[in-house]
């Protein structure tokens, strides 16, 4: 599941709702494998690595368009 240049600008391009809910899904794909962990039941133990960089990924584009947006915000009121 390892993400691809192209795959990664084009989820850098999404909204910050539609990464939000993207966070929440991988998260709970996190919850799900820490439990299967527990279980010992866990087919690909990488994966649990992967959806924790992801997400990690996913909410420093989120910081990144708050950062822009309050930017904005401020350059805008300053006229």
């Amino acid at each position: 599941m390892e993400m691809k240049a192209a795959d990664r600008e084009a989820k850098r391009a999404l909204s910050a709702a539609e990464l939000l809910s993207e966070l929440r899904q991988t998260q709970q794909r996190q919850f799900d494998l820490r439990l299967k962990k527990t279980a010992g039941s866990v087919s690909d133990p990488v994966e649990i690595r992967r959806l924790r960089r992801h997400a990690a990924r996913l909410r420093t584009w989120l910081r990144q368009k708050e950062s822009a947006a309050a930017t904005g915000k401020a350059a805008g009121g300053a006229r």
